[in-house]
C-alpha cells in the first residue's frame, strides 16, 4: 500500500516533473521504510516473536534519520560536488541497510529449514523455499529501483514497470504459501520451544570408554533396529517427536544419535529408508503404479517422491524399474 501510494503521487500529482529532488527524497524515504516492512513481514512468517518494541523503535528512528539527512542533502544543498557526495553516502546506506535485512531473513529461513529437516520426515521446507528466492529477488529489485530513481524524466516509466513482475511473483508465492500455512505453522509451534531448550544441551559422543553414555546409545540402536525392521518409517507425516514417544526415548538424545550415527538429518534418514523400501516394491510388485508405491512408501505426494527418488538414483522410479528389470532378465554371459 505504501508503494502504491508512492506511485499514485507520481502519476496524479506529477511530482517528478514539478520537483525532481522532492521526488527522489520521497522515493528514498519510501524504499527505506519498505525494506523494513517487507523484511519484518516475511521474517515474522518464520519467527512470530521477531518484531519487538525495541526493534520497532530502532528501525523507525533509523528511517526518520535517513529521511531527514536525505532531505537536507537534496533540498538544503545546492547542486554540486557536496550534494553528489551526500547522495552517494545515502545510497550506500540504503543498499547496506537492505542487504543487512536480507541477511537476517535468509538466516531465519535457514534456521527454519534446519529445524524442519531435523524434526519432520516430510519436506516442510519446500513450502517456504519461495522466501529465499523472493529475498534475493527483492535485493536486486530494491537496488535496481534505487538506481532507477535517478533516471532522466523521460525514462521514469521503466521505474514503474519494473515493479510489476516483482509484485506478481510475491502475490503468487504468498497465495501458494497460504495453502500450506497450517503445516508450516504447526511445525514451528511444535519444534521451536524444544529447539530452544535443546540448544544448550551438548551431545556426548558414543565412546566405549564412556560407561554412562554407552548403554544409552546401545539401547537406542536396538530400539531403532526393531522399529525399522517393522517398517515404522512408512507412516506418513512422521515426526521425530512421534518416534521418540513410540520408542520411549528422549527426543534430544534420539535426534543427536541419528546425526552422529548416520551423519544425516532426520528427514534425510527417513527419506533414505523410504526410498530403499520403494525400490524393493518396484522390483517385487510390478503390478503397482508409481503413485501406489509412493503412497505405500510413506510419501505425502507423488511430486515429493519423484524429486527425492531422483536425488538418490539420478533417474525417475519408472526408468529405474525398467533398468533393473532389464538387467535381471539379461542372461549372464
Amino acid at each position: 500500500m505504501l508503494l502504491a501510494a508512492n506511485y499514485a503521487v507520481h502519476f496524479f500529482f506529477e511530482i517528478r516533473f514539478r520537483d525532481v529532488h522532492a521526488a527522489i527524497l520521497m522515493n528514498l524515504s519510501t524504499y527505506f521504510l519498505c525494506y523494513w516492512l517487507f523484511s519484518s513481514a516475511l521474517t515474522t512468517l518464520l519467527d512470530r516473536f521477531y518484531i519487538t518494541p525495541r526493534r520497532l523503535r530502532f528501525h523507525l528512528s533509523a528511517w526518520g534519520l535517513f529521511t531527514l539527512l536525505s532531505g537536507v542533502i537534496l533540498l538544503g544543498l545546492h547542486e554540486g560536488a557536496a550534494q553528489k557526495i551526500g547522495l552517494t553516502v545515502m545510497a550506500a546506506w540504503l543498499v547496506c541497510y537492505g542487504l543487512w535485512l536480507a541477511r537476517r531473513l535468509i538466516r531465519a529461513y535457514r534456521r527454519a529449514v534446519h529445524l524442519f529437516d531435523n524434526s519432520h520426515s516430510d519436506d516442510i521446507a519446500a513450502y517456504i523455499r519461495w522466501l529465499s528466492i523472493f529475498t534475493y529477488w527483492a535485493v536486486i529489485f530494491g537496488v535496481g529501483c534505487g538506481l532507477l530513481t535517478f533516471l532522466p524524466d523521460r525514462y521514469v516509466f521503466l521505474w514503474i514497470l519494473s515493479s510489476i513482475p516483482f509484485y506478481i511473483y510475491l502475490y503468487c508465492s504468498y497465495i501458494n504459501y497460504l495453502l500450506f500455512y497450517e503445516q508450516v505453522e504447526q511445525a514451528l509451534e511444535e519444534e521451536m520451544p524444544s529447539e530452544k531448550m535443546t540448544a544448550d544441551i551438548s551431545f556426548v559422543a558414543v565412546d566405549s570408554t564412556d560407561r554412562e553414555a554407552w548403554p544409552v546409545h546401545t539401547d537406542i540402536a536396538a530400539r531403532l533396529s526393531e522399529w525399522t525392521a517393522a517398517d515404522g518409517y512408512l507412516k506418513p507425516g512422521l515426526t521425530i517427536r512421534e518416534l521418540a514417544e513410540t520408542l520411549q526415548i528422549n527426543r534430544t538424545y534420539l535426534s543427536e544419535y541419528i546425526k552422529a550415527t548416520y551423519n544425516l538429518s532426520f528427514r534425510d534418514w527417513i527419506s533414505g529408508l523410504r526410498i530403499d523400501y520403494a525400490k524393493r516394491m518396484l522390483l517385487r510388485s510390478p503390478e503397482l503404479t508409481i503413485l501406489e508405491i509412493s503412497e505405500k512408501s510413506g510419501f505425502l505426494s507423488l511430486s515429493h517422491f519423484m524429486r527425492t527418488f531422483k536425488e538418490y538414483e539420478e533417474c525417475s522410479p519408472a526408468r529405474w524399474r525398467r533398468i533393473q528389470t532389464s538387467a535381471e532378465q539379461t542372461p549372464e554371459q
